[in-house]
């Protein structure tokens, strides 16, 4: 039986060949077309591999990919280096564990809170673990309550969150949903992430259109720019670290720039 970790690989695979045509992998545009992007057929034989394979890849069914077919598909699909890393971690035997919220371990908790600009570390699932006073100067995180500490949970249902991006909410928003997809489709179908999307899907229309593309991207560094309520525009660098004990943990560092 198909897992929905595969499913999300099939539906990952379909949208990529959807996004291309006959033209830019050179071939011939040939009879009418009734569906965007390249037939299953073509992206078989741009692979080299057997359709019937592919369409089950495509369908979630319970097949192994090998990593050269997956580095085949990924050259025929024309994916870019993120896209391709995502490809590579879907085909491979997911973990079976339901999700555990993280611990934050005390030394983690004490560096972050030491540090005079803002820094928070979230988990696997994005939520807010620890967070420092610079950090919930700007974010507020303790003004929450725990269930929506959570960073997608502020930027795309909570209306405060909204106003302090401004005018760049919507990049913002968007870039955090392809870069969640990564992560998502590892845990698909567990119990804490259904009830994420669904929180995400009901605090926020343009979730869905937005989640529907499958994009991923991949950042660990950056600039925000906030438009604070009581310290007006904030222009910030940020950059992400993974910690050595629980890569789930990732600690974001926020310098303020001019």
């Amino acid at each position: 039986m198909a897992s929905p970790r595969q499913g999300e690989l099939g539906d990952f695979l379909r949208s990529r060949r959807e996004k291309l045509t006959p033209k830019l992998v050179g071939i011939p545009a040939g009879r009418r077309r009734r569906t965007p992007g390249l037939r299953r057929e073509e992206v078989a034989d741009l692979a080299g591999i057997g359709v019937d394979w592919y369409v089950r890849l495509e369908q979630g069914r319970s097949v192994s990919p090998s990593a050269a077919t997956i580095d085949a598909l990924a050259r025929a699909l024309r994916l870019s280096k993120a896209e391709h890393t995502h490809l590579r971690a879907l085909a491979k035997e997911g973990d079976r564990r339901l999700f555990v919220p993280e611990v934050v371990p005390p030394e983690i908790r004490r560096a972050v809170e030491s540090l005079n600009q803002p820094a928070y570390v979230t988990g696997r699932r994005w939520d807010v673990l620890a967070w420092n006073a610079a950090a919930e100067d700007v974010f507020a995180f303790g003004r929450l309550p725990e269930n929506e500490r959570n960073t997608l949970i502020c930027m795309l249902t909570n209306p405060e969150t909204r106003r302090l991006f401004a005018a760049s909410w919507a990049e913002e928003a968007r870039r955090m949903v392809t870069q969640f997809r990564r992560t998502h489709d590892l845990w698909a179908g567990d119990p804490a992430f259904v009830d994420l999307l669904a929180r995400l899907r009901l605090g926020c229309p343009e979730f869905d259109a937005w989640w529907g593309t499958h994009d991923v991207s991949s950042s660990v560094a950056g600039r925000k720019v906030l438009s604070h309520p009581r310290r007006g525009r904030l222009n910030f660098e940020y950059a992400s670290f993974q910690a050595n004990d629980d890569p789930g943990l990732k600690l974001i560092i926020y310098s303020e720039i001019g």
